[in-house]
């Protein structure tokens, strides 16, 4: 019964990480229609794609930790009904101001789904399976970025960019009503929702220095990353040339590499650490996988073509996030019962890095109009992830375990 409730909620989390991703990406793949129907310039949809990501890094900290702190069949449900009921307001904006207004409530309610669902891991799966768990999950994630395509070029040939997001907001509120349903605190007592309550060491944390490291390493992968989510359909599109037809799977082959990764990633994370210790299971991985990836993105930018984009693309795509699992079992390593505050933290400052490149990738585009330069920023910010992830100590908790 214990492993049959464990596999229920990973099921769930599963399908909840399909739907952040939906509803994330909706836009990126409607971005053409909605800048001309809504007369955004570049440097304006620059500001659209980096103000989501803006209120979603600021909110990671107080989201995860309250789920720490209160348990979080309630605070998931609720975050989940807060940034679906803004994912259908988004097919509402009428311009500028009000997509600007409505993406910020939106990320908002999406920065508790990650530091939440790594909790909810922490408390349910043992030590050795806590990198498979977060593999599939972030594996779906990628899941839903892949099938994004497939979903929202024909919705929005058919029904217009505005049915996109209603529909997918009404899917939001369907998991956030059969969470409530399934899903109890561990314990499922009064009591344990009591010992659930506990302050957070906030300056002990803040004090140690891997805390800084693991959040400066997020910061300059989820550079990288966010290019993926936010212009990567267009880079596709009007830098290299892809048609729609060929776009769907342009854009969902890489994020299907990103799938597998994530998959791969959890699994030799966890064999790894299990035979050579938390330093090679965890860092080693993740500081390869970091320095491939940017020569890849290197690669991507220099060679001209459709072919050769695409190829390395994926590669890089699905090589960086190999690391991905590693760095959110970090959290639980470094974190402890705190793990949903450190992973709230790091994706904190992983979402200042795709601020940075959301908003840096508009404004370059729109002086330049060179679609690649911003490649090699990327990669260069890569390189900088590898080399911090290879100073961290996984096998120091953040936190004294005794407190």
């Amino acid at each position: 019964m214990s492993m049959k409730k464990k596999d229920i909620i990973l099921v769930l989390l599963v399908v909840l990480s399909v739907i952040t991703f939906l509803d994330r990406t909706c836009i990126t793949f409607a971005s053409l229609e909605i800048k001309a129907d809504l007369g955004i310039d570049q440097s304006g949809w620059g500001w659209v794609m980096s103000i989501f990501t803006l209120s979603y890094g600021l909110m990671q900290i107080p989201l995860g930790a309250l789920g720490d702190k209160v348990g979080h069949r309630w605070v998931l449900a609720l975050i989940v009904v807060w940034w679906s009921v803004f994912t259908g307001l988004t097919g509402m904006a009428g311009g500028l101001l009000s997509m600007l207004a409505i993406r910020f409530c939106f990320g908002i309610g999406e920065a508790g789904a990650s530091p939440c669902s790594t909790s909810v891991i922490s408390r349910w799966f043992e030590k050795d399976r806590v990198g498979k768990a977060q593999g599939f999950v972030w594996a779906a994630t990628r899941l839903g970025g892949a099938a994004a395509p497939f979903i929202v070029i024909p919705l929005v040939a058919s029904q217009g960019w505005r049915f996109s997001f209603w529909l997918l907001g009404a899917i939001g509120i369907v998991w956030a009503v059969a969470w409530i349903i399934i899903y109890r605190d561990k314990g499922g007592s009064k009591l344990a929702a009591a010992k659930e309550k506990r302050s957070i060491p906030w300056r002990e944390i803040a004090s140690h220095r891997q805390f800084w490291i693991i959040c400066g390493m997020y910061f300059f992968y989820a550079f990288g990353s966010w290019f993926f989510f936010t212009w990567f359909p267009e880079y596709m599109k009007q830098g290299r040339g892809f048609g729609a037809d060929e776009l769907k799977y342009a854009v969902a082959i890489p994020f299907l590499m990103s799938m597998a990764g994530n998959i791969a990633g959890g699994v030799l994370t966890d064999r790894l650490t299990k035979r050579y210790g938390v330093k090679t299971g965890r860092k080693a991985l993740g500081t390869l996988s970091l320095s491939v990836s940017a020569v890849c993105m290197v690669l991507a930018a220099f060679i001209p073509g459709k072919t050769a984009v695409f190829i390395f693309l994926s590669l890089c795509f699905g090589i960086f996030d190999l690391m991905l699992p590693s760095a959110w079992a970090l959290c639980i390593d470094l974190g402890r019962r705190y793990a949903g505050f450190v992973s709230g933290a790091m994706n904190t400052f992983g979402n200042l890095g795709g601020f940075c490149c959301s908003l840096m990738f508009g404004y370059l585009l729109k002086e330049t109009g060179n679609y690649n330069l911003p490649l090699y920023m990327i990669a260069a910010m890569l390189l900088l992830s590898a080399a911090l992830f290879a100073f961290i100590n996984p096998a120091k908790p953040i936190v004294n375990e005794e407190q």
